[in-house]
C-alpha cells in the first residue's frame, strides 16, 4: 500500500502509479490510437465524406456507464474497507488476548508466555499468506519439534495454528494454570480469530458477479469502440487524442476497481497486511515477553 500526503496534488498527479497504469493500458491504449487514426484518416482524408456526427447518443450512454462505474468502484471499495476493518479488529484482538494471558499467567511462567507470542504470530503470519493462496514456511516460528511437518501438511495452516491454540489453552485449565473464568474471557479473542479469517475468505472467494463484470467491460468496449463517429466530423483530427483521454479514464477506472475488490495481494492499492502482520507480532511479544 503507498503512503502518501492527500494535499500534495503536484506529487499525486506525477506520481509513479499514474506511469505503471499507463504501462498496462499501452497496448490497448495504442490500438486505439491507431484505430482512430485510421478511420478518421478513411473519413476525412480518403473518402472525405460529410456528414454530420453527434454526441447526442454517447451523451447518453456516457449517464449510463458513468452510473456503473460508480457502481462498480463502490463495490470494489466496500470490499477493501472491509477487509481494512477485519485487520484493524485483528490487530485489536490480538493485543486483547495477550493483555489477558498476560494478566493470567504466572510472572515466571516463560515458556507458556513465549509459546503463545509464537503461535499468535504464526497465525497471523500464516492467515497474512493464505489469503494469498500460499505460505512462507521461513516466518513460521517452530514452537515444537514437529510443528513445521505438521504446517506442511495441513491444507488450512491458520485452522490448524488456531486449533492448537485452543488445545494448549485447554490443557493449561485442566492442569489448574488458569481457571474456568479465565478461560471463558479467553474464548472471546479466540473465536474472533476464526470469524475474521472466514471473512477475509468470503471476500477473496466471492468476486463480482461474473455477468456483472462481463458487461461493464462491454458497455466500456461498446462505449470507446463507437466514440470516433461521434465526434470525427465535429473535431477531425482531435478526435484521437480526444479518445485516448477517455479511453484512459475510463479503462483507468476499471483496473482500480479490478485491483481493489481483492485487497489481500500484493498490489499498489491492497492492504498493508505484511506492515500490520509485522506490528501485531511487535505488540504481542512486548506484552508478553516484557523485557
Amino acid at each position: 500500500m503507498i503512503k502518501y500526503n492527500p494535499k500534495t496534488w503536484f506529487d499525486l498527479i506525477f506520481h509513479q502509479y499514474s506511469r505503471n497504469v499507463i504501462k498496462r493500458l499501452f497496448p490497448a491504449l495504442t490500438f486505439m490510437i491507431v484505430y482512430t487514426s485510421l478511420l478518421v484518416y478513411v473519413i476525412i482524408d480518403y473518402f472525405g465524406l460529410d456528414f454530420e456526427s453527434t454526441t447526442t447518443f454517447h451523451s447518453i450512454l456516457g449517464i449510463v456507464l458513468g452510473l456503473f462505474l460508480v457502481f462498480r468502484m463502490n463495490s470494489a471499495y466496500d470490499r477493501w474497507w472491509e477487509g481494512r476493518k477485519l485487520w484493524g479488529a485483528l490487530v485489536n484482538n490480538t493485543r486483547n488476548l495477550s493483555f489477558k494471558l498476560h494478566s493470567f499467567l504466572p510472572d515466571g511462567d516463560n515458556e507458556n508466555r513465549k509459546y503463545f507470542a509464537s503461535q499468535v504470530h504464526n497465525f497471523v503470519f500464516a492467515f497474512k499468506e493464505h489469503l494469498r493462496d500460499g505460505v512462507k514456511f521461513e516466518e513460521m516460528i517452530n514452537v515444537d519439534e514437529g510443528f513445521e511437518d505438521r504446517l506442511r501438511k495441513s491444507d488450512h495452516r491458520p485452522n490448524l495454528i488456531s486449533s492448537e491454540i485452543y488445545q494448549k489453552v485447554n490443557r493449561l485449565y485442566k492442569d489448574g494454570t488458569i481457571t474456568g473464568d479465565q478461560l471463558f474471557l479467553l474464548d472471546k479473542e479466540l473465536k474472533s480469530f476464526s470469524d475474521i479469517l472466514g471473512a477475509c475468505e468470503r471476500i477473496k472467494n466471492t468476486p463480482i458477479p461474473y455477468s456483472y463484470s462481463m458487461y461493464i467491460k462491454k458497455f466500456i468496449f461498446t462505449y470507446i469502440i463507437t466514440l470516433p463517429f461521434g465526434f470525427v466530423t465535429l473535431f477531425s483530427w482531435l478526435t484521437v487524442p480526444i479518445v485516448g483521454l477517455l479511453f484512459y479514464i475510463l479503462v483507468s477506472i476499471e483496473l482500480i476497481a479490478e485491483e481493489i475488490e481483492d485487497p489481500f495481494g500484493t498490489d499498489v492499492n491492497d492492504l498493508p497486511t505484511d506492515n500490520l502482520s509485522e506490528k501485531i507480532k511487535n505488540n504481542v511479544n512486548e506484552i508478553l515477553l516484557p523485557r
